[in-house]
């Protein structure tokens, strides 16, 4: 295993600071529909360099790999199921129940 030195961990962290600040600054901005887009581009890149380096996941294994891949597979399913059943809801729902 490779060992990542502190001036890469500073690096990181400082582009977690930035990406944190833009995610907010991306926020005051009315984008529309636009705005969940940036938010999730952000927090995926956040997310990516949170795995690779901070998780060592860089450096590891292909099994590793493999877990990291079998778990995004089941978070997408989960979304997707999540998903599915709000968008076949029927709109305003609760003001028929009434």
């Amino acid at each position: 295993m490779k060992v990542i030195s502190e001036t890469t961990y500073y690096i990181i962290c400082g582009s977690l600071l930035v990406f944190t600040v833009l995610t907010y600054l991306a926020a005051l901005v009315d984008l529309g529909e636009w705005n969940l887009v940036v938010a999730l581009i952000i927090a995926a890149v956040k997310g990516s360099l949170i795995i690779l380096f901070f998780m060592h996941a860089r450096y590891s294994s292909h099994l590793t790999w493999m877990v990291i891949g079998a778990a995004l597979l089941w978070l997408g399913i989960l979304f997707s199921l999540t998903l599915s059943d709000y968008l076949t809801r029927i709109p305003f729902a609760s003001v028929l129940i009434f």
